[in-house]
């Protein structure tokens, strides 16, 4: 079953949430190390908030890993976009 679109914060959001209970972190840790609030941590597990680049690239420091660790859940969903055709000259 394919997710609808429209939902790639709350993907991203549980892909944070779950590496970070992976790594035996809060959310008040995680925001600790981040600069950031729990309340924004909260929003952006939730899926109510969208993390800006400069957020995604906080948060995979401080879960050490990489910033397209985070956001791989989007490739696997968004396959059905179709790629940008080239025309050649």
């Amino acid at each position: 079953m394919r997710p609808h679109r429209g939902n790639e914060g709350q993907l991203v959001g549980e892909r944070i949430r779950e590496i970070r209970l992976s790594r035996g972190l809060t959310q008040g840790d995680l925001a600790e190390l981040c600069g950031t609030s729990i309340a924004a941590i909260s929003h952006i597990e939730r899926g109510t908030k969208v993390p800006t680049i400069t957020t995604l690239v906080r948060l995979a420091d401080a879960l050490g890993c990489k910033v397209t660790k985070l956001v791989e859940v989007l490739d696997r969903n968004t396959r059905t976009v179709a790629p940008v055709c080239r025309t050649e000259s």
